[in-house]
C-alpha cells in the first residue's frame, strides 16, 4: 500500500514576505537581507504582478549608473509567475520547477498569495520524506 503524495501546503513557507511594485530596488535588497531570502513575490493593490529575485537585484546593481534607490520594482521584476496551489501535489511541483528551472512557486489560494516553495523547501521536503521512507 502507497502513501499518498504530500501537497506543497505542507511544506511551503506561509506568510511569505512581499514587496510592493512601486517600492525601490534599495528597499527590496534591505527587505531580503534582513530576513535572510532570496525571493520577493511583487504584489499591486493586494494582487500578484511579478517575482524579484536576489539574482535579479545582483544583475540591476552592477550595470553602471544604476542608483537602487531610483529604480522601481516593477522596472527589475520578473513577470512570468510559476503559480500553484496548496492542494497541488508536491512531486508535480518538484517535476515542473526542475524541468523549468524555476527558484521558486508562489502558492496563491483564492487569488492571494498564502505561501512560497522555494528549492529550500523542495530540500526539506526531500529529508523529510527519505527520513520517513529509510525508517522503514
Amino acid at each position: 500500500m502507497t502513501k499518498p503524495i504530500p501537497t506543497v501546503g505542507k511544506y511551503m513557507t506561509t506568510s511569505p514576505h512581499t514587496i510592493g511594485a512601486e517600492q525601490n530596488l534599495s528597499h527590496a535588497h534591505a527587505v531580503m537581507h534582513q530576513h535572510h531570502i532570496r525571493h520577493l513575490p511583487v504584489l499591486r493593490g493586494g494582487e500578484l504582478v511579478g517575482m524579484l529575485t536576489e539574482r535579479d537585484l545582483a544583475l540591476i546593481e552592477t550595470l553602471k549608473d544604476v542608483n537602487p534607490r531610483e529604480i522601481r520594482v516593477d522596472d527589475a521584476m520578473s513577470v512570468g509567475i510559476y503559480t500553484v496551489s496548496p492542494d497541488q501535489p508536491i512531486d508535480d511541483v518538484v517535476s515542473e520547477m526542475a524541468s523549468k528551472k524555476y527558484g521558486s512557486a508562489v502558492v496563491v489560494q483564492n487569488g492571494k498569495v498564502v505561501g512560497i516553495f522555494t528549492t529550500v523547501d523542495v530540500c526539506s521536503a526531500f529529508a523529510e520524506l527519505l527520513k520517513g521512507r529509510l525508517a522503514k
